[in-house]
């Protein structure tokens, strides 16, 4: 209990110190204007809320942007943190994870990057309703550390960068048919071989 108050201590400090507010009216600047967002989870909770924090701060997304943030997945894992002396859990660590790539045009993959966060909750055998209203929040700070986790790698991203990734990404894609059309060519050059003949027998 005492580490989750600490780290929700310190992610409302860090929270307040840049200015950021998940649903409020923090001034986050974004060099990039313009973002397509979509996520695995198209209807979750996670990618509402970046989409909510992108538009909040000045940034147009929607379908046919120039750049795409996909949201590829989104894992949570469970696990006993400590015990009580007859054995039951008193406390679980909660670990999330999510992973994100930007697209570019001919939708190639121009960069992506895991984001993870982890929490502590305790687990109250006489208390079942107030163990999952715990798990709950603890859930959704979690959520709202990796937002800002992702804020905060997208403001450090230019246009000009995606750029520069986006021709290096079709280089690489032309490098690489070039590559396979002349491995065909090369193997329609060669001569087939003509099926062995096997003799007939003498009758």
């Amino acid at each position: 209990m005492i580490k989750r108050n600490l780290l929700v201590m310190g992610l409302a400090t860090l929270l307040s110190a840049c200015g950021f507010q998940l649903r409020g009216t923090g001034d986050v600047q974004f060099a990039l204007k313009e973002l397509d967002v979509s996520a695995r989870n198209a209807y979750g909770e996670t990618v509402k809320d970046v989409r909510e924090v992108l538009e909040t701060n000045g940034v147009r997304v929607y379908p046919g942007a120039p750049y795409s943030l996909v949201l590829s997945n989104e894992q949570e894992d469970r696990r006993a943190a400590s015990f009580t002396s007859s054995a039951r859990t008193a406390e679980y660590e909660l670990n999330k994870t999510l992973e994100y790539e930007i697209r570019g045009s001919k939708n190639l993959l121009l960069l992506s990057d895991k984001l993870e966060a982890q929490s502590f909750y305790a687990q109250d055998g006489n208390n079942l309703i107030g163990n999952d209203q715990e798990a709950e929040q603890t859930r959704k700070e979690m959520n709202r550390e990796l937002i800002q986790q992702l804020v905060l790698r997208l403001q450090q991203i230019t246009p000009q960068q995606l750029d520069q990734l986006q021709q290096t990404a079709e280089a690489k894609a032309q490098a690489e048919a070039d590559a396979l059309e002349a491995a065909r060519q090369q193997q329609a050059a060669q001569p087939q071989q003509s099926p062995i003949q096997l003799p007939i027998p003498a009758q």
